[in-house]
């Protein structure tokens, strides 16, 4: 009787049907397209294939790149027996038929490459239940995932498995694809501009380039297809973006560090891009504020305001016309000076805060609304700095017995040149009160 978990066993019939995608799958681990970082003699599989030393993995990538492709031709190239489950579907009794499976495969001789789509879809305890038959050989576990594996996957199994990071595929590498397909298909009817906005639709997702040609050849079009034509045709597909995942973190880090960077034209780009994908502009509201605060600080103290009127004024509007003011925002920041003094003087008088614990201020800042407060000392000697000379008296404020912290240090840029000045001058007066004392 077949292996109901073996999908070698249930492979169709050479007379059914297959979609052009399945067709097209490469036969080989040197036909996969695009994934030389991991399948060249120096990447992590060629080394491994090399040394016959074959690991549990975790593939980490966006749709459509290869990952179960490659994991089958590694069970191929390996001679082990390849299962496929997925996540959504498997749960625990099936599980344990899948290991009860591959415990007597191994008594016959052979191993099994368990592949396992969607792994991060398993809770805690299922991922742990693969760890003994990792540890004891029985299983080969690849397991793939389009999340996060530090944050989506157990220490305990990653610590059992490499991670291997594949690529989304550039259009250079779709470009091969669609040749590929012209090899068995016969040429693609599209011009020059309507192939490139094909391999645009497709979004790096090689599985979606090829059913997007699969539609082009079912046309039976008998001269090229312009550009436009195949725009109205073809329904462009979703921008790849998860508002709760990885890429919304990925977004929201490039319009940050583009913005720090003075770059406006790559800021609204991210911007864009997590609007087009869904994102709550409240969300970017928040987000562009603290960078005001964050990387802008007081070089530019209008920058906060600016960032805090274009989220009331988007309240106010809603969408899309209230959007327009996070744009102008977003580029305000970009163009702004930058400076990350106070955020960094924050960061070191909140670390100098924990560090001195439950040091007491000076007794001479003190006040002393009582008599027995005054015969403590409180109050005594404190130096009215309004009736000081500059109207500085150059005090101590800091715990008696505590090294004096100096935590902002204002930059050469923007508004904070003159605070440079401002710090500068006090520093030296204190100095001057310092020896005169």
């Amino acid at each position: 009787m077949a292996d109901l978990f073996d999908t070698a066993a249930r492979e169709p019939s050479a007379e059914a049907p297959r979609p052009l995608a399945d067709r097209m799958r490469p036969q080989s681990l040197a036909e996969v397209i695009g994934q030389d970082h991991v399948l060249g003699p120096e990447g992590p599989l060629g080394a491994m294939l090399a040394a016959g030393n074959l690991g549990s993995i975790v593939f980490w990538g966006p749709p459509g790149v290869g990952k179960t492709t490659i994991a089958r031709l590694l069970a191929q190239e390996t001679d082990l027996a390849f299962v496929q489950i997925s996540a959504i579907f498997t749960g625990v009794p099936e599980l344990r038929k899948v290991f009860e499976a591959a415990k007597l495969r191994r008594t016959q001789g052979r191993g099994t490459l368990l592949f396992v789509d969607e792994i991060h879809r398993f809770n805690k305890a299922q991922q742990d239940g693969f760890l003994p038959h990792m540890e004891d050989g029985t299983i080969v576990l690849v397991g793939a995932t389009t999340e996060n594996p530090s944050f989506e996957l157990n220490s305990a199994l990653l610590s059992r498995a490499q991670v291997i990071t594949l690529n989304r595929l550039d259009l250079p590498a779709l470009e091969r694809i669609l040749q590929r397909v012209e090899q068995e298909e016969g040429a693609l009817p599209l011009d020059g501009p309507a192939r490139e906005a094909l391999t645009e639709m497709a979004d790096g997702d090689g599985r979606a380039l090829l059913n997007l040609a699969e539609q082009v050849i079912g046309w039976g079009a008998s001269k090229p297809i312009d550009r436009e034509t195949l725009t109205t045709r073809l329904t462009r597909r979703a921008t790849k973006y998860d508002k709760s995942g990885d890429e919304h973190y990925n977004l929201i880090s490039a319009l940050h560090k583009s913005v720090r960077g003075s770059d406006p034209d790559a800021a609204l780009y991210w911007f864009a891009r997590m609007l087009q994908g869904g994102e709550d502009p409240r969300f970017l509201a928040r987000r562009i504020t603290r960078m005001a605060v964050e990387d802008i600080g007081l070089a530019d103290p209008h920058a906060e305001a600016l960032c805090l009127q274009g989220w009331q004024t988007y309240e106010r509007l809603g969408s899309p016309e209230g959007e327009l003011a996070l744009a102008q925002a977003v580029i305000y920041l970009a163009l702004a000076p930058k400076s990350n003094a106070a955020y960094t003087a924050y960061k070191a008088a909140m670390g100098a805060a924990k560090q001195t614990g439950s040091e007491p201020p000076p007794k001479h800042i003190l006040n002393a609304p009582t008599k027995l407060m005054k015969e403590e000392g409180y109050g005594a000697g404190y130096a009215y700095d309004h009736d000081a000379e500059d109207g500085f008296s150059g005090q101590n404020y800091f715990p008696d017995g505590m090294k004096r912290g100096v935590y902002y240090v204002p930059v050469e840029r923007g508004a904070e040149r003159e605070l440079k000045k401002r710090v500068e001058y006090f520093a030296k007066l204190r100095a001057r009160r310092t020896e005169d004392g």
